[in-house]
């Protein structure tokens, strides 16, 4: 298989033909390439990190078990997602895989969602700078002294520096970007292994510490379930954007057989390593009762710091930087590989320019600019709101349930009915069969090399009930999560349902009569 063309070649194309789509990006990505794009995703060090001192804030050291629960649930989207992929290996992952499962509208409301979601979700990534920069020199506090107003503007301007990066990146093709990316995770891996090692040497807290409350949950309804509840988007954050790994399909060498390994792996690593360090990081806090350890300017960080010091600690959270930065890469060539594969089915506005192909690089350029500028502007929205972090976060983290949804539900759907194949594939009649058997093994070789069989039902039933139970807890209009600054609290209901308007308002109008791949792009 060719590894640098996209010449229309039977190897290079693998899954195009069934969309009737022109192979137009080239295929440069192996094994680990794909696999780190998953895993620069999610990114454990940027999840963890990041938002260590939300769910540290809400549920003490007890939150910790919110970790294990979210993987569970997160694995079962993607083991439905990993049976997708070997079926359908092609960019805009979430969108095309609702177009065999779903009828048109709610395929182009998924991508519509999960692009929306896509743009958000970069500019979330990015105020993660703010969070680690200051600790390692004060002058990367910009202004003021990163309490207040001044810890929101300070993180935005952070945030466009790395966008404008992540942008400039994108422009130059694949090959930049998966090079910076696979390079920023290895050095994030290595980081977070050696990571665990040195904070279990340091461990002061006895295990018993996860299970207890510390008072956390009193007087909420529920108790500490219902603090548990609020704590645990610090671990939703976190396990998501596996399916990266598919969306990058049409520049994957033998996208069939690597894409669903990489989602499954990306998440199962981001697990282990990600839990382990959540774990020790809590049994080496040297005092657990620190209110240092619930504030976005201490957290996981302060812990890290106290326990290692010096130079060493500083050390690690230069390795975190690198993490949020190819997280934010990562995030952004998902974004745009959703918005091309949308504009080259005509299905957004304005979508000749934004399927355009720059002939050299291979990449389109336009919607790198487009998504990056779009998110500045969510970012200038709130810039000196003190909620922007847990308010932009769960917004985006909402909308990806959502997408996700989009796809598990038509899926749930068409096994009921007896669509989906224990092969993994849409069930066919029999004489359909006997005429692939008749093919050969060229006809093989395309047939998907992962399966659920008939585990793919019960999988899916938890898949659809997980993430609709999630979404609504992440969209609850708590004060704890949206704080109670009158319109902020109520962000995630205003910004998703604007979006769901507007976009099928605009589809079902006048979008739907022009949808159809566009010349340019048509096999």
């Amino acid at each position: 298989m060719s590894t640098t063309t996209g010449s229309g070649d039977s190897a290079s194309d693998d899954g195009l033909a069934e969309f009737g789509y022109r192979p137009a990006l080239s295929r440069r990505i192996g094994r680990f390439g794909s696999f780190a794009a998953g895993v620069s995703y999610i990114s454990i060090l940027t999840g963890t990190f990041q938002l260590f001192y939300f769910g540290f804030l809400n549920g003490g050291p007890a939150y910790w078990w919110s970790w294990p629960l979210v993987f569970a649930g997160q694995l079962t989207v993607a083991l439905c997602f990993a049976e997708l992929a070997a079926r359908y290996p092609v960019a805009g992952s979430v969108y095309n895989w609702s177009k065999r499962v779903a009828g048109p509208t709610v395929s182009w409301l998924a991508g519509w969602m999960m692009l929306a979601a896509s743009i958000v979700t970069l500019a979330a990534v990015v105020l993660a700078y703010q969070v680690t920069l200051p600790q390692i020199w004060s002058g990367f506090q910009l202004v003021g002294d990163g309490t207040g107003a001044s810890f929101g503007i300070s993180a935005v301007i952070w945030g466009g520096i790395l966008i404008l990066f992540t942008t400039v990146v994108n422009a130059f093709g694949i090959t930049l970007m998966a090079r910076i990316n696979s390079i920023g995770v290895l050095i994030e891996l290595i980081a977070a292994v050696l990571l665990v090692i040195i904070l279990a040497a340091h461990v002061v807290n006895p295990p018993s510490v996860l299970l207890d409350t510390a008072g956390y949950g009193v007087g909420l309804p529920g108790g500490y379930f219902g603090a548990f509840l609020v704590a645990a988007i610090a671990s939703a954050y976190v396990m998501y954007g596996f399916d990266t790994a598919s969306s990058l399909g049409e520049e994957t060498v033998d996208p069939r057989r690597t894409a669903p390994l990489a989602i499954l792996r990306a998440v199962i690593a981001s697990f282990v390593i990600g839990g382990l360090i959540l774990l020790f990081g809590i049994l080496a806090a040297p005092e657990l009762g620190d209110p240092a350890l619930g504030e976005a300017s201490g957290g996981l960080q302060l812990i890290v710091l106290q326990a290692l010091g010096g130079p060493l600690g500083t050390a690690f959270l230069v390795c975190i930087v690198i993490a949020v930065t190819v997280c934010a890469l990562a995030v952004h060539t998902a974004g745009i590989r959703l918005m091309f594969a949308m504009a080259r089915d005509n299905a957004l506005p304005g979508s000749p320019v934004l399927a355009r192909i720059d002939p050299k690089r291979k990449a389109p350029v336009v919607p790198a600019v487009v998504i990056g500028v779009l998110a500045v502007l969510i970012l200038a929205i709130d810039i000196g709101a003190a909620e922007i972090f847990t308010a932009i976060t769960s917004v985006a983290v909402i909308m990806i349930y959502l997408a996700y949804l989009l796809v598990t539900v038509p899926l749930l759907i068409t096994r009921l009915k007896g669509g989906w194949g224990p092969t993994g594939r849409p069930a066919r009649s029999e004489s359909s069969q006997g005429a692939d058997r008749a093919k050969g093994p060229a006809d093989a070789a395309s047939r998907p090399h992962f399966s659920l069989g008939r585990l793919g039902l019960p999988i899916n039933i938890v898949a659809v009930l997980w993430g609709a139970g999630m979404a609504v807890n992440l969209a609850w209009p708590r004060v704890e999560v949206y704080g109670d600054n009158g319109p902020l609290r109520y962000i995630a209901v205003l910004f998703i349902g604007a979006v769901v308007v507007v976009g099928l308002g605009w589809y079902l109008l006048r979008g739907r009569h022009h949808v159809g791949t566009l010349p340019d792009h048509a096999r």
